[in-house]
């Protein structure tokens, strides 16, 4: 059970050294009236120092700018053994390793 364990963090640790970010640097449009925060794709404006999630994103404003990373990993960006391939649930922003053959079964990286 703690090799599970082992895994399952693992895996964690994989899925997040292969989120895809994207980083927008802050616009100082008049020097006098210079921004509150971020403002996200949806005009939304976001203090300095806050974070946020929305449709499996993480995002983070600072005085440099807004940085998004996606909390699930690309089918490209992870190494997936032949027989196994990568479950992506969008709704719940995770994912998981499973065997081609037996898709209720975890498959773990060699």
């Amino acid at each position: 059970m703690a090799s599970l364990r082992v895994f399952v963090c693992l895996l964690g640790l994989v899925v997040l050294c292969h989120s895809q970010c994207t980083t927008r640097e802050l616009v100082v449009k008049d020097p006098n009236n210079p921004p509150k925060g971020c403002v996200d794709d949806d005009g939304q404006q976001h203090e300095f120092d806050s974070t946020w999630e929305k449709d499996c994103m993480e995002c983070s404003c600072s005085t440099n700018g807004m940085s998004c990373c996606s909390k699930v990993p690309e089918p490209n960006t992870v190494e997936i053994p032949e027989e196994c391939e990568l479950i992506v649930d969008k709704k719940a922003c995770s994912a998981k390793m499973v065997l081609k053959s037996d898709k209720t079964k975890e498959c773990s990286p060699t």
